[in-house]
């Protein structure tokens, strides 16, 4: 499909779900579109996979979504095993943000941004919160302050290996014509399972409407925790950041990631630790001390803690699982 054909596609669809975007066509136009999937399983939900790259910075404002009377837009941002197909600068590696689960209502008017030369790859469902309800089951009452129109929630979930495995399949594999519905519609729900599955052991707190000036606060202060993961923050500075009290500082920062300030900074440095063993090949030591442990014992506890196995053995684990995967892919090619 060429990029001027996905280019329609999703005009056509911002159109045929009543959303109105600022600014106009040409602006977006400023992205080269890498994968433009769109599985239309309305009116329970709707399934987007994309991969883009904006050739320069900008954002728009995505009004509320009109097609679904009550639903929520549920992001999985960034699959790591996606790669890139987009022709830019010579030798020019893309880079990718963090992954994670982005939760929006749909009623709640939200930016959306285009770094450059960033690529933001996605699988997004977007669900009607009837049908998400019937899917839960009697459990949905856990997770009540997901269906409380009265208030605007947004809500963002680490991506697990599980939901991330999942994610990728969505986004590489090629189904064809017949079944295809099926298929999709059964990852999107298996996607949803793990994903509630990470919400139900998110640190209880009572939700509360959040302005746009509180949500761009709460996010200043994850992205000042998240840029120096190699030595610890000072709470001082994130209150004056966020301009808040502490209290609401860290009850804010807990209905948003799960999390409270402390443990989310551990659990970015553990994600971290995880990606340097994996992709750097660094050592346990060298990523110890790049981390700012100076304690090699506790950082091979706490990584236990997150992982289930202490870094030597995951790396081991991880070695093998993906040896064992590329064998099963050439013994199918074989096939």
């Amino acid at each position: 499909m060429s990029d001027n054909i996905k280019k329609q596609e999703m005009y056509y669809w911002v159109e045929r779900l009543g959303v109105s975007l600022t600014p106009t066509r040409s602006e977006l136009d400023m992205l080269y579109l890498n994968q433009l999937k769109i599985i239309d399983l309305m009116p329970e939900m709707l399934v987007m996979v994309r991969s883009v790259v904006a050739k320069e910075t900008f954002s728009i404002r995505r009004k509320p979504i009109t097609a679904f009377e009550n639903g929520i837009s549920i992001s999985f941002q960034n699959i790591i095993n996606s790669p890139s197909k987009i022709a830019v600068k010579e030798k020019q590696v893309l880079q990718q943000t963090q992954p994670h689960v982005r939760i929006i209502p749909l009623h709640v008017e939200s930016d959306v941004s285009f770094p450059k030369d960033i690529n933001i790859q996605q699988v997004t469902i977007i669900v009607s919160l009837d049908y998400l309800k019937s899917f839960i089951g009697k459990d949905h009452i856990k997770f009540d302050y997901l269906f409380n129109n009265e208030k605007t929630l947004w809500i963002e979930e680490f991506m697990s290996p599980e939901i991330a495995e999942v994610a990728n399949d969505i986004s590489i594999t090629k189904i064809p014509d017949t079944l295809s519905d099926a298929y999709y519609k059964l990852k999107s729900l298996e996607l949803l399972f793990y994903l509630f599955k990470n919400l139900s052991r998110r640190t209880n707190v009572t939700h509360q409407h959040l302005s746009k000036y509180e949500q761009e606060s709460v996010y200043n202060v994850r992205d000042k925790i998240a840029a120096s993961i190699d030595k610890p923050f000072i709470q001082e500075e994130l209150v004056k950041l966020s301009g808040m009290n502490v209290i609401k500082l860290r009850k804010l920062f807990t209905q948003v990631f799960g999390k409270g300030m402390y443990p989310y900074y551990q659990h970015v440095r553990m994600q971290e630790a995880a990606r340097l063993l994996r992709e750097e090949h660094l050592s346990v030591s060298e990523v110890g001390y790049q981390l700012g442990f100076s304690n090699l014992s506790y950082f091979g506890r706490l990584f236990e803690r997150h992982f289930g196995c202490k870094p030597k053995k995951w790396t081991q684990n991880n070695m093998n699982r993906y040896k064992n995967s590329d064998i099963n892919k050439e013994y199918s090619q074989i096939q």
